[in-house]
């Protein structure tokens, strides 16, 4: 008998739960998922029997019912709370003076009680001469110190652009609330039962249900803690860009902006000017390098040039010679050559002769 009172009341608790849960506003599809794996793991077909076999009477269990339903609707009555905002704000900024800023930056956030999420500085690159430095900083900042840390920061720089977006996640805050408060709820009565529990059979169903009520108490904990943090905390995405000239961010007449454009593109060539002699000077060594390179190679190809020029002078001047023998007059010849007319002053061969013998001489 105390075994049907057991089951009786273990059902009587997961009906209470189920019907609890269906109440909470925003999670209704999930409560009746509950509802009725609940009533199909404890109750077939509304036969009027358990699982396990033990006949309770509909009407029994019905009334157990509504006494649970009734215990858990006060457990689980909402309070009125304060509106839960999640603030997340995006700031870019410029500068002049990038490490102080980014000093202040820090010294604000540790004295307001924020921390630094994460950060990226760049410290500019300095093998082109132009490279300008920027960070990237997400801060959590105390919700009501929001204001303050944006106030010290418009102070210290120029802002450029400002996004700020709020969430509203009561109704998800207090739904969470609620179901929690209903599995705690339920997590008391199954430990009562657990205790009063005789049969192997019944401890099994009992722990097993009580493991799962134990795991959903301890996300809805760990969703309740992560609005907690959104809510008390904000976040700021801070963009911070270091310039050499703070952009104006009020509205300029036409004669201003023609003065403001003529500066900056004087500026702007200056700038020009200045990077390349500091490109110039720091390459000094590689120019140097370069142009030794390129001096051995003219070289090698002037004296290719001339070698070829050589041997060129030297295979005409053959060949004027051998022209020049071919048509000397021979003794006992024709004084008239074979091909066209004799080339005047052109040494005979007795002329020759004599030459070779005041030679040996």
């Amino acid at each position: 008998m105390k075994r049907r009172w057991v089951n009786a009341k273990l059902f009587a608790v997961m009906l209470a739960a189920a019907m609890a849960l269906t109440g909470c506003g925003g999670a209704s599809k999930g409560s009746a998922a509950d509802t009725a794996t609940v009533t199909e793991a404890y109750y077939d077909g509304g036969s009027g029997y358990m699982s396990n076999d033990i006949y309770v009477t509909e009407e029994a269990a019905a009334e157990v019912a509504v006494e649970e339903a009734a215990t858990g609707s006060e457990a689980v009555e909402v309070q009125d709370t304060a509106r839960k905002l999640i603030k997340n704000v995006d700031l870019n900024v410029e500068t002049e003076t990038f490490d102080e800023l980014l000093s202040t930056v820090e010294n604000k956030t540790e004295s307001l009680g924020g921390y630094i999420e994460s950060s990226y500085t760049y410290n500019g690159s300095s093998y082109y001469g132009g490279g300008r430095r920027n960070a990237s900083l997400t801060i959590r900042i105390p919700a009501e110190k929001l204001e303050e840390f944006l106030s010290t920061v418009a102070e210290v720089s120029s802002v450029t652009s400002r996004n700020e977006r709020v969430t509203d996640v009561t109704l998800q805050y207090v739904d969470l609330e609620s179901h929690k408060k209903t599995l705690l709820a339920e997590q008391e009565r199954l430990l009562e039962l657990l205790d009063e529990a005789e049969t192997i059979e019944d401890i099994i169903a009992l722990e097993g249900r009580l493991s799962e009520v134990r795991y959903q108490i301890e996300s809805m904990e760990s969703q309740l803690r992560t609005y907690d943090n959104q809510v008390n905390y904000s976040t700021v995405y801070l963009e911070i860009e270091e310039v050499n000239k703070i952009t104006p961010v009020k509205e300029q007449s036409v004669g201003e902006k023609i003065v403001t454009g003529f500066t900056e593109n004087l500026y702007d060539v200056g700038e020009g000017l200045l990077d390349f002699v500091i490109w110039f000077i720091t390459h000094i060594p590689a120019l140097i390098v370069w142009a030794v390179v390129i001096l051995i190679i003219l070289l090698i190809i002037k004296g290719i040039r001339k070698h070829h020029q050589k041997k060129k002078l030297k295979k005409q001047l053959m060949q004027t010679q051998g022209t020049q023998m071919q048509n000397a007059p021979i003794k006992g010849a024709s004084a008239v050559p074979v091909q066209g007319t004799p080339i005047k002053g052109a040494p005979t061969a007795e002329g020759i002769k004599v030459e070779e013998a005041k030679k040996k001489e």
